[in-house]
């Protein structure tokens, strides 16, 4: 005897007068092959005879009505009506006759196949369509899909028509409110939740008319918030707002105070808003989010994490204002404070006064959490972008960008040409130079996004932008411009395409495989360790092997070459220095065993928990073929290898050789998938220690991105009572004014003598750079600042930008933070004549900020082989 399975339609209806016969009779006459239909109709008070049709109905046909006062909206009167069905499988469409009824034995047959728990009827699949839809509603439809994205991977999430699981349909938040309680449904199964769609042509309904308005899509919008964690409501907003307003004038008012008494931007902006925080604090815990809720440490560091994140972005915004865009300080303030309050209130709905009735599955909390770190690691690098001053590489790549050439001695030239690029569109400034990192950036969390949605899912996906936004590595790969921002984008886009090529047995993969590359090559050598990673990853998977047989690969080199050719071109004709700088020369540096520092570099560039986290992901890889089957295994084998060998290159090296912080930074882009999806594993998978490693990541985020911001806001405006922490010795404070304060002791100096001067920064190649950059004042300071080559020293590219003999007989400035290599009995033998020693100190925001030293040389001599300085040969190095 075959078994019967009891079915229950949940039809929600409001006014449907002209349509409710129609619906009914379509899906009484369904056939109904070892299943028992029971009809609920879920109605939310209708005036218009509807009520009275259906009870026609009851007495002869399995239809049963249930009233309700529609006051929580469609997904109220659905919860309702689903306590009482008998069925275990229950389906939810609409009356309007917009869902077909014809579809409903194929929604509820992969539910009895036991394949599915939910299966909806999707628009959007292939199969799908809604004929007669004009564009700016699809638009719409698309948008509201879009919105929902975190929360559901399906491709229709709007779509009303499903069947689901009795307990599932239960297990949502009994105060749920709206029109979409499909969402409802999936919000609360989360990645447990097995869904799966079959594809529905929609028709409008003929008659009566539609029920969604401006009110329902506003509804619609803070239930996705509701559902992704947030205590989202009219209320909460409206009493935060009020509080905000206290705070506002309490703000305001302070920093004007402090203002007019001489306190710095920085330390006014600080103290007026540590003081409206105070106030915001008391007044939103005990009023406007969660007056019941307990109120501990825990909240409060929460509470205080989420006012630092905006109290940097607000320090960003004033910079801006007040630096860039010329605004009173006032101003700048107001337009932050607006910012900063949307923060403040999103972080406080959302991670200080969670909504008490969420039932968020942790995937989606994971995911919902990426969004907000994502979005606000944006807009914290995009408003310090312009505001900071440039690190001395960054100048001296600028200088790269000023001499564009296809080849430079100690770096490919990517970072000249995405700088020159930028100050193109933006002028010689901050904000020029850097916006090329800021992109390369975006490039990069794209390419990790795709190839972790590809290995893991979607939710370890977004976990892996939420990594690549907070590990320092990254973090500092958009907003300095450094050989390292292209080279991580590129790293990032291979390893997606070499994933596509094996795992996704892609053909046309292996050209993208072949122009990331090439685009590596031409930003950073390293790149080429991807290369042994490649045969390593072949000779563990036996299934990829068949590559080796293929025209792609070799193909993809081909273009690698190619695109990697100008840089050959250029070591050709300058006798292959730029291979030998990063090769034979490294290799002939002095022996030393340094590879507790490369362990110290990758805590730091990782943070140490990330170091834990990326070991213990490592040593928890999956290779049991019986548990997890091929995919897992090969999964596996593709982060192994390209982790770990271009990891053992710079292991290997680090015993006999010094090795750099940032040397290893791309290489962990391989091993971020392993790690993101490691984080969304559900609470209870895994041993205590995994346990407490996923619930350490989330203060571990929290409190970088407050060091991130503080960070910032102290390098653009200060903060109270820090002025000792950094000099321009050890940190980009004070670049502009040194620049200005050269500037004016350049001019003097050519006034009193009537000739240019040149500007010789003494170390190897920092205080050229950055006087090319920021001296204001000169007329040609690319020109003028020259770099200690003309002295016979090692300046790198400067020894190949400015010859000596070409500036014989010029007066010179001579410059250094240190007193001692002003003090170098050599200098005097490079000019007839040499003043004194002279220190000037350097003052910002009235705060001394550290000092440099100058002396003025008269005529230069040339003291190269040929020329001879008081009977002694001195040879120009050239740095090779």
């Amino acid at each position: 005897m075959k078994h019967i399975q009891p079915v229950s339609i949940i039809i929600p209806t409001l006014n449907e007068v002209d349509n409710i016969d129609l619906i009914l009779s379509a899906i009484t006459s369904q056939p109904a092959a070892d299943t028992i239909y029971e009809i609920l109709v879920a109605d939310g008070g209708s005036t218009d005879g509807t009520l009275e049709r259906v009870r026609a109905w009851e007495p002869d046909y399995p239809v049963k009505l249930i009233c309700g006062d529609g006051m929580r909206g469609l997904a109220g009167d659905v919860l309702a009506a689903s306590r009482q069905a008998n069925g275990s499988i229950i389906v939810v469409m609409d009356a309007d006759l917009s869902h077909p009824p014809d579809q409903i034995a194929n929604m509820i047959g992969p539910i009895i196949a036991g394949t599915s728990d939910m299966v909806v009827g999707s628009r959007y699949v292939s199969g799908g369509a809604t004929p007669g839809w004009p564009g700016s509603r699809r638009l719409l439809s698309r948008l509201g899909g879009a919105l929902a994205w975190p929360i559901t991977e399906l491709s229709d999430p709007m779509s009303g028509f499903f069947a689901v699981r009795k307990e599932h349909l239960l297990a949502v938040d009994p105060d749920a409110t709206g029109f979409k309680i499909g969402l409802e449904v999936i919000a609360a199964g989360g990645h447990t939740l097995r869904v799966s769609e079959i594809p529905i042509i929609f028709h409008d309904r003929t008659l009566g008319q539609s029920k969604i308005g401006l009110n329902h899509l506003i509804s619609y919008m803070r239930r996705l918030l509701v559902l992704g964690g947030g205590n989202i409501s009219f209320g909460t907003a409206g009493r935060f707002a009020g509080v905000g307003l206290i705070g506002f004038a309490a703000d305001i008012l302070l920093f004007q105070v402090l203002i007019a008494y001489g306190f710095s931007l920085g330390q006014s902006h600080a103290i007026s808003f540590a003081a409206a925080a105070i106030i915001n604090y008391n007044l939103n815990s005990r009023w406007a989010f969660s007056p019941s809720v307990k109120q501990d440490w825990t909240r409060f560091a929460r509470f205080a994490a989420i006012c630092l994140l905006a109290f940097s972005l607000r320090g960003g915004i004033i910079a801006c204002t007040v630096h860039l865009l010329d605004w009173p300080p006032l101003a700048g303030l107001i337009l932050a404070i607006g910012v900063a309050a949307i923060v403040n209130y999103l972080g406080n709905a959302f991670f200080v006064y969670p909504s008490p009735t969420s039932r968020l599955a942790p995937d989606i909390s994971w995911r919902v959490a990426a969004i907000g770190i994502v979005g606000y690691a944006l807009m914290l690098r995009l408003t310090f972008l312009g505001v900071v001053d440039l690190i001395p590489e960054e100048a001296y790549y600028w200088n790269y960008a000023q001499h564009l050439d296809i080849g430079y001695l100690d770096h490919p030239p990517m970072v000249a040409w995405l700088i020159w690029l930028g100050t193109s569109l933006f002028g010689n400034t901050e904000f020029g130079v850097r916006i090329g990192a800021y992109v390369a950036w975006i490039a990069t969390a794209t390419f990790v996004f795709l190839l972790t949605r590809n290995l893991f899912g979607k939710s370890a996906a977004l976990v892996s932008l939420l990594l690549i936004s907070t590990l320092p590595f990254f973090f500092s790969t958009g907003i300095m411009m450094m050989p390292d921002a292209p080279l991580t984008a590129a790293w990032a886009g291979a390893l997606y395409f070499l994933e596509r090529s094996f795992l996704g047995n892609k053909r046309g993969a292996w050209f993208g495989v072949g122009a990331c590359v090439g685009l590596g090559m031409l930003s950073k050598y390293t790149i080429v360790l991807l290369g042994p990673a490649t045969l390593a990853f072949l000779c563990l998977d036996v299934v990829s092997r068949h590559w080796m047989r293929r025209p792609e690969p070799y193909i993809a080199a081909a273009i690698a070459v190619l695109l990697f050719s100008p840089v050959i071109i250029w070591n050709a004709t300058n006798e292959w220095v730029s291979f030998a700088f990063q090769s034979t020369r490294r290799l002939e540096s002095p022996y030393n065993f340094s590879f507790p520092a490369l362990i110290g570099s990758v805590a730091i560039l990782l943070t140490p928990f990330g170091l834990v986290a990326t070991i213990s992901t490592l040593i928890n890889l999956e290779f049991r073929f019986k548990s997890k089957g091929l995919i897992s295994i090969r999964r596996s084998f593709f982060v192994l290898a390209y982790t770990l060998v271009p990891l053992s290159v710079f292991i290997a090296f680090s015993l006999f050789h010094s090795v750099k912080l940032n040397w290893t930074g791309p290489v962990w882009l391989a091993i971020v998938p392993a790690i993101s999806a490691a984080i969304v594993k559900p609470s209870t998978d895994g041993s205590r220690f995994a346990v407490t490693l996923r619930r350490l990541w989330a203060p571990t985020v929290a409190s970088t991105f407050v060091i991130y911001g503080l960070g910032l806001h102290y390098l653009a405006i200060g903060l109270p009572m820090t002025h000792s922490i950094g000099t321009i010795r050890t940190l980009p404070v004070a670049w502009q004014e040194l620049g200005h304060e050269v500037g004016l002791i350049q001019n003097a100096v050519e006034y009193q003598s009537g000739k240019p001067v040149l500007l010789i920064g003494m170390d190897r190649y920092f205080l050229a750079s950055q006087l090319a950059f920021y001296n204001r004042l000169s007329k040609d300071p690319i020109k003028s600042s020259v770099g200690s080559g003309v002295l016979g020293k090692n300046s790198l590219m400067y020894n190949y930008w400015f010859r000596p003999k070409d500036f014989q007989g010029n007066n010179a400035i001579l410059i250094s933070l240190k007193r001692h290599e002003l003090e170098q009995d050599s200098l005097s033998k490079r000019f007839y004549k040499l003043t004194e020693i002279q220190q000037q100190n350097l003052v910002k925001q009235g705060v001394s900020v550290g000092s440099f030293y100058y002396r003025v040389g008269y005529a230069l001599r040339d003291c190269t082989p040929i020329t001879k300085c008081n009977g002694r040969s001195a040879r120009t190095r050239t740095g090779h």
